[in-house]
C-alpha cells in the first residue's frame, strides 16, 4: 500500500485529480485538432467591389459588421480568392488579391487562391485566354502560366501570406486557355499547362497543395474522363476540386452521387478531394442549410480522411448584386440560416 508521504502516492493522486478534474481534455485533443483541420470556407472575391460601392453586412443581431467576422462567427476558417490576369475592373487582380488575402490571414483564416488564367470568368463554357497571351505559341503559353502563377504567389509570400491550397484553373471541365489547352482536343496540352502551374506553386512553397477543379461534382463519368486523361499525360496535382450547385429538390440525390464520386477519386487516383464551390438559391435557406450540413458531413466521411473541406461560393452576395441568386445573405444584408450549417 502507498504511504501518503511517498512520491509515488503523490504522483498517483495528481494523475487521478487530472483525470477526474477535467484532465480528460488531454485525451480528446487529437480528435479536436483533426476536426479543426477540415476547411469550412467561402469564396468572397466580390468583397472588395461590394465594399467599394458601400454595400454593408450585418450580423444575426442586425449590427453592422465586417463580413469576414460574420463568416468567422458562423464557423468558417478558410477564404478562397480568385485571380484574373488583367481584368477590366480593378478587382480580382494581383493587388486586390494580396490586399484581401492579407486581411483574411490576419483574421486567422486559411487561404485558397484560385487562378482563372483569364481576364474574366473561366468556367465550363468560358476559358478565354488573357488578351496579353492571345498570340503566344504553346511553349510561350506554358511559360506565361508559370510566370503569372509564380508572380502572384511570390508577391503574396512577400506580404506574409502562403496559401494552403492553389487552384491551377477554374472549373476546367474541358481544359483551359482555349483552344490550345482544350482537353477534348489535346489532353496532353492541358496536362502540360497544369504542370506549368504546379511547378510554379511548388517553387514558391513546396507544401502548398495544388488543386485541379471541375464542376458537377456528382458526374463521375466526367471526372473519370478528365483524371484518366491527366494521369495518362503525366499531370501533377495534389487535390481534386469539385463544384456543386444542386436545386432544392435534387440536393440529396446529388450529394449522394458526389460522395460516391469523391470516394472513387480517392480510390482510383490516390488524391485528396475538396468541394471548392457550393451554393443554393437564397430563397430557400432551410433547404440550403440541410444541403450544406449534409455535404459537409459527407465530405468529412470520405475514405482515408481525404475529404479536405467545403467552400460556399460568394455567400455575401445579396439583393441586386450582379443578379446572383445563390448567396447566403438576405435582402437586408444579414446571413440566412444556410450559414448555420458551418457552425461547429
Amino acid at each position: 500500500m502507498y504511504k501518503p508521504e511517498s512520491k509515488s502516492w503523490i504522483k498517483l493522486v495528481l494523475c487521478l485529480a487530472l483525470m477526474l478534474g477535467g484532465g480528460f481534455s488531454y485525451f480528446t485533443a487529437k480528435p479536436a485538432e483533426a476536426a479543426a483541420s477540415f476547411a469550412k470556407g467561402a469564396d468572397v472575391s466580390w468583397l472588395s467591389e461590394m465594399e467599394y460601392y458601400n454595400w454593408s453586412f450585418y450580423n444575426d443581431s442586425g449590427k453592422k459588421q465586417d463580413l469576414l467576422q460574420i463568416l468567422k462567427d458562423h464557423g468558417m476558417n478558410s477564404i478562397r480568392l480568385r485571380v484574373w490576369v488583367n481584368p477590366s475592373l480593378n478587382f480580382s487582380n494581383k493587388a486586390d488579391v494580396i490586399k484581401q488575402a492579407v486581411r483574411a490571414k490576419n483574421m486567422g483564416f486559411r487561404i485558397l487562391i484560385d487562378f482563372h488564367y483569364s481576364d474574366t470568368w473561366a468556367d465550363p463554357a468560358n476559358q478565354k485566354k488573357p488578351a496579353a497571351w492571345a498570340s503566344k505559341n504553346f511553349n510561350a503559353l506554358k511559360t506565361a502560366v508559370y510566370d503569372h502563377t509564380y508572380d502572384v504567389l511570390s508577391s503574396l509570400k512577400s506580404s506574409g501570406v502562403t496559401p494552403e491550397w492553389v487552384q491551377v484553373g477554374n472549373e476546367t471541365n474541358n481544359g483551359m486557355l482555349w483552344e490550345d489547352g482544350k482537353a477534348s482536343v489535346s489532353m496532353g496540352n492541358f496536362a502540360a499547362l497544369i504542370n506549368s502551374g504546379y511547378s510554379a506553386v511548388k517553387a514558391v512553397n513546396s507544401s502548398t497543395k495544388v488543386i485541379v477543379h471541375l464542376s458537377n461534382g456528382y458526374d463521375n463519368s466526367l471526372f473519370r474522363w478528365m483524371f484518366d486523361g491527366l494521369k495518362a499525360n503525366g499531370a501533377n496535382y495534389d487535390v481534386i476540386g469539385m463544384s456543386l450547385y444542386p436545386s432544392t429538390s435534387d440536393w440529396s440525390t446529388k450529394n449522394t452521387q458526389t460522395l460516391t464520386n469523391m470516394n472513387d477519386m480517392v480510390a482510383r487516383y490516390g488524391k485528396e478531394v475538396m468541394i471548392t464551390e457550393v451554393g443554393m438559391d437564397v430563397s430557400a435557406p432551410a433547404a440550403a442549410k440541410s444541403f450544406l450540413a449534409d455535404i459537409i458531413s459527407k465530405t468529412k466521411s470520405v475514405s482515408g480522411g481525404k475529404g479536405l473541406g467545403v467552400f460556399y461560393w460568394e455567400p455575401e452576395s445579396y439583393g441586386t448584386w450582379y443578379q446572383y441568386t445563390k448567396g447566403a445573405f438576405d435582402s437586408s444584408g444579414k446571413p440566412t440560416a444556410a450559414l448555420d450549417a458551418f457552425l461547429n
